[in-house]
């Protein structure tokens, strides 16, 4: 059964008519972006852009973006790297760190790396923005989908409604992951 987010995404995808917009995609890390970007590549010029404060210490951190610089270069895809930001990040959840997942701490994340994709895509001229969050099981498409579409009109730019975990996104993601020992 399709989501109202698959729908918005086909919808988008067949008004492109075989044109190729440039999508600002944020990743959350490498495998749950393959899966994305393998649905994604031939209908949009794909950048990725990992912008994840969230991730300490700073090791894991970089661990994991040469790891999506890694995937991406195999699949030929653009990457768009920015500053670590760790304390933009304990700074919006302080007081909110015993928070279970999938709570507000979780929000305020979301909006932070959508905040941040937004407005690095507006300052570079891509058509669309969007993130690889809602390939995840674990991740509230619907909040994500929501704040997306908020910070889209707020800076005017065209946010990618998904929810990618359907149609076995997060199981492709699992396989691709193996494929690639990520």
């Amino acid at each position: 059964m399709k989501t109202n987010y698959d729908k918005i995404l086909e919808e988008t995808i067949n008004e492109l008519k075989g044109r190729k917009p440039s999508l600002l995609l944020h990743s959350c890390c490498a495998p749950c972006s393959t899966a994305v970007i393998t649905r994604l590549k031939d209908y949009f010029d794909v950048t990725i852009f990992y912008y994840n404060p969230n991730i300490e210490p700073l090791e894991e951190y970089l661990k994991r973006k040469e790891e999506q610089k890694r995937i991406v270069s195999k699949f030929g895809i653009k990457f768009l790297d920015c500053d670590y930001e760790n304390e933009i990040f304990k700074s919006i959840s302080k007081g909110l760190e015993d928070l279970p997942e999938g709570g507000y701490r979780c929000h305020k994340c979301y909006e932070l790396r959508l905040t941040k994709t937004a407005l690095t895509a507006k300052e570079n001229n891509f058509e669309y923005f969007g993130t690889t969050l809602t390939v995840s099981p674990y991740k509230n498409s619907r909040q994500i989908n929501i704040l997306g579409g908020i910070i889209g009109e707020k800076y005017n730019i065209k946010y990618l409604f998904s929810d990618f975990k359907k149609g076995e996104g997060y199981k492709k993601s699992i396989e691709y992951s193996k494929e690639y020992n990520l």
